[in-house]
Protein backbone atom coordinates (compact mmCIF):
# COMPACT_ATOMS: atom_id res chain seq x y z
CA UNK A 1 0.00 0.00 0.00
CA UNK A 2 1.27 3.40 -0.94
CA UNK A 3 1.85 5.73 2.17
CA UNK A 4 -0.62 7.85 1.12
CA UNK A 5 -3.13 5.09 0.74
CA UNK A 6 -1.77 3.21 4.10
CA UNK A 7 -2.07 7.30 6.03
CA UNK A 8 -5.67 7.83 4.75
CA UNK A 9 -7.02 4.33 6.22
CA UNK A 10 -4.83 4.48 9.42
CA UNK A 11 -7.04 8.36 9.74
CA UNK A 12 -10.43 6.47 8.42
CA UNK A 13 -9.40 3.70 11.58
CA UNK A 14 -8.94 6.30 14.14
CA UNK A 15 -11.79 8.01 13.28
CA UNK A 16 -14.04 5.30 13.01
CA UNK A 17 -13.26 4.31 16.49
CA UNK A 18 -13.72 7.76 18.16
CA UNK A 19 -16.86 7.62 16.01
CA UNK A 20 -18.13 4.90 17.01
CA UNK A 21 -17.53 5.02 20.38
CA UNK A 22 -19.82 8.65 20.73
CA UNK A 23 -22.26 7.27 18.85
CA UNK A 24 -22.28 3.52 18.45
CA UNK A 25 -21.84 1.55 15.53
CA UNK A 26 -24.71 2.98 13.04
CA UNK A 27 -22.98 6.19 12.73
CA UNK A 28 -22.73 7.94 9.50
CA UNK A 29 -20.38 6.18 7.43
CA UNK A 30 -19.88 9.90 5.58
CA UNK A 31 -19.20 11.53 8.59
CA UNK A 32 -16.02 9.28 9.84
CA UNK A 33 -14.84 10.01 6.13
CA UNK A 34 -15.34 13.99 6.52
CA UNK A 35 -13.87 13.44 10.03
CA UNK A 36 -10.82 11.98 8.64
CA UNK A 37 -10.74 14.85 6.01
CA UNK A 38 -11.22 12.41 3.43
CA UNK A 39 -13.95 11.63 0.87
CA UNK A 40 -16.29 8.76 1.17
CA UNK A 41 -14.91 6.98 -1.55
CA UNK A 42 -11.38 6.77 -0.55
CA UNK A 43 -13.93 5.18 2.86
CA UNK A 44 -15.25 2.71 0.53
CA UNK A 45 -12.86 2.07 -1.35
CA UNK A 46 -10.68 0.86 1.63
CA UNK A 47 -13.95 0.02 3.82
CA UNK A 48 -16.80 -1.61 1.07
CA UNK A 49 -18.98 -2.13 4.00
CA UNK A 50 -20.32 -1.10 7.65
CA UNK A 51 -18.47 -4.75 8.82
CA UNK A 52 -15.54 -4.04 6.67
CA UNK A 53 -14.73 -1.23 8.73
CA UNK A 54 -15.86 -2.75 11.75
CA UNK A 55 -13.49 -5.59 11.09
CA UNK A 56 -10.90 -3.68 10.66
CA UNK A 57 -11.21 -1.88 13.97
CA UNK A 58 -11.76 -4.25 16.44
CA UNK A 59 -9.03 -6.82 14.65
CA UNK A 60 -6.59 -6.00 17.08
CA UNK A 61 -8.92 -6.37 20.46
CA UNK A 62 -11.02 -9.80 19.01
CA UNK A 63 -6.94 -11.20 18.28
CA UNK A 64 -6.07 -9.94 22.10
CA UNK A 65 -9.29 -11.70 23.28
CA UNK A 66 -8.28 -15.33 21.64
CA UNK A 67 -4.95 -14.59 23.22
CA UNK A 68 -6.24 -14.32 26.58
CA UNK A 69 -8.27 -17.21 26.40
CA UNK A 70 -4.72 -18.73 25.70
CA UNK A 71 -3.13 -17.10 28.50
CA UNK A 72 -5.50 -17.91 31.27
CA UNK A 73 -6.14 -21.83 29.98
CA UNK A 74 -1.96 -21.60 30.82
CA UNK A 75 -2.63 -19.91 34.25
CA UNK A 76 -5.97 -19.97 35.56
CA UNK A 77 -7.71 -22.85 36.66
CA UNK A 78 -11.28 -23.53 34.51
CA UNK A 79 -13.52 -22.52 36.21
CA UNK A 80 -11.94 -19.20 37.09
CA UNK A 81 -10.36 -19.03 33.89
CA UNK A 82 -13.80 -19.07 32.27
CA UNK A 83 -15.38 -16.62 34.32
CA UNK A 84 -12.21 -14.06 33.89
CA UNK A 85 -12.72 -14.86 30.15
CA UNK A 86 -16.66 -14.34 30.04
CA UNK A 87 -16.47 -10.88 31.46
CA UNK A 88 -13.56 -9.80 29.04
CA UNK A 89 -15.86 -11.39 26.12
CA UNK A 90 -18.78 -9.39 27.87
CA UNK A 91 -16.80 -5.64 28.08
CA UNK A 92 -15.62 -6.55 24.42
CA UNK A 93 -19.08 -6.59 23.13
CA UNK A 94 -19.96 -3.69 24.37
CA UNK A 95 -16.94 -1.85 23.19
CA UNK A 96 -19.50 0.75 20.95
CA UNK A 97 -23.31 0.09 21.53
CA UNK A 98 -25.01 -1.82 18.77
CA UNK A 99 -22.34 -3.91 18.59
CA UNK A 100 -23.26 -7.15 20.51
CA UNK A 101 -26.31 -7.28 17.71
CA UNK A 102 -23.63 -6.70 15.25
CA UNK A 103 -21.31 -9.76 16.41
CA UNK A 104 -24.00 -12.14 16.91
CA UNK A 105 -25.40 -11.78 13.44
CA UNK A 106 -22.13 -11.75 12.23
CA UNK A 107 -21.42 -15.17 13.93
CA UNK A 108 -24.70 -17.00 12.62
CA UNK A 109 -24.04 -15.55 9.15
CA UNK A 110 -20.91 -17.21 7.27
CA UNK A 111 -21.01 -14.29 4.22
CA UNK A 112 -20.75 -11.74 6.81
CA UNK A 113 -17.31 -9.62 7.20
CA UNK A 114 -17.19 -10.59 10.74
CA UNK A 115 -17.81 -13.88 10.74
CA UNK A 116 -14.68 -15.34 10.74
CA UNK A 117 -13.19 -13.03 13.99
CA UNK A 118 -16.35 -14.35 15.49
CA UNK A 119 -16.13 -17.82 14.75
CA UNK A 120 -12.55 -17.44 16.45
CA UNK A 121 -13.70 -15.87 19.27
CA UNK A 122 -16.60 -18.66 19.88
CA UNK A 123 -14.05 -21.38 19.23
CA UNK A 124 -11.52 -19.50 22.41
CA UNK A 125 -14.13 -19.49 24.33
CA UNK A 126 -15.67 -23.37 23.35
CA UNK A 127 -12.23 -24.16 24.59
CA UNK A 128 -12.36 -22.56 27.70
CA UNK A 129 -16.11 -24.18 28.25
CA UNK A 130 -15.04 -27.36 27.42
CA UNK A 131 -12.07 -27.41 29.97
CA UNK A 132 -14.17 -26.14 32.71
CA UNK A 133 -16.40 -29.00 31.74
CA UNK A 134 -14.44 -32.00 32.18
CA UNK A 135 -13.14 -30.16 35.28
CA UNK A 136 -16.43 -30.67 36.71
CA UNK A 137 -16.24 -26.14 36.93
CA UNK A 138 -19.63 -25.73 34.82
CA UNK A 139 -22.81 -27.37 33.38
CA UNK A 140 -22.24 -30.14 31.20
CA UNK A 141 -25.40 -29.22 29.16
CA UNK A 142 -24.17 -26.14 28.32
CA UNK A 143 -23.29 -25.70 24.42
CA UNK A 144 -20.81 -23.24 23.16
CA UNK A 145 -23.38 -21.29 21.36
CA UNK A 146 -25.54 -21.30 24.35
CA UNK A 147 -22.54 -19.53 26.30
CA UNK A 148 -22.17 -16.91 23.87
CA UNK A 149 -26.10 -16.72 23.72
CA UNK A 150 -25.73 -15.47 27.50
CA UNK A 151 -22.63 -13.35 27.19
CA UNK A 152 -24.98 -11.55 24.51
CA UNK A 153 -27.50 -11.17 26.73
CA UNK A 154 -25.39 -10.34 29.79
CA UNK A 155 -24.05 -7.45 27.20
CA UNK A 156 -26.81 -6.11 25.78
CA UNK A 157 -28.43 -6.19 29.66
CA UNK A 158 -24.57 -3.88 30.27
CA UNK A 159 -25.56 -1.93 27.26
CA UNK A 160 -29.06 -0.86 28.01
CA UNK A 161 -28.65 -1.12 31.91
CA UNK A 162 -25.73 -0.42 33.20
CA UNK A 163 -26.61 -0.10 36.53
CA UNK A 164 -28.07 -3.92 36.59
CA UNK A 165 -24.72 -5.46 34.52
CA UNK A 166 -23.22 -6.57 37.64
CA UNK A 167 -25.92 -8.54 38.87
CA UNK A 168 -26.88 -10.14 35.43
CA UNK A 169 -23.07 -11.01 35.02
CA UNK A 170 -23.57 -12.94 38.22
CA UNK A 171 -26.26 -14.68 37.81
CA UNK A 172 -25.04 -15.84 34.33
CA UNK A 173 -21.97 -17.00 35.97
CA UNK A 174 -23.59 -19.04 38.53
CA UNK A 175 -25.79 -20.47 36.66
CA UNK A 176 -23.09 -22.42 34.84
CA UNK A 177 -21.84 -24.09 37.92
CA UNK A 178 -23.03 -27.44 38.09
CA UNK A 179 -25.97 -28.05 40.66
CA UNK A 180 -24.96 -29.37 44.14
CA UNK A 181 -25.12 -32.80 44.67
CA UNK A 182 -27.43 -33.70 47.45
Amino acid sequence: MRSDARRNYERLLTEAKLAFGKDGIDTSLDDIARSAGLGNATLYRHFPTRENLLEAVLRDSIEELGATAEKLMAVDPPGTALTTWVHAAIAHATTYRGLVNMLMHSLKNEASELNTACTSMQSAGERLLRRAQQAGDVRDDTSPSELFALIAAAAWATEQAPEEAGQVVTVLIDGLRPAPTR
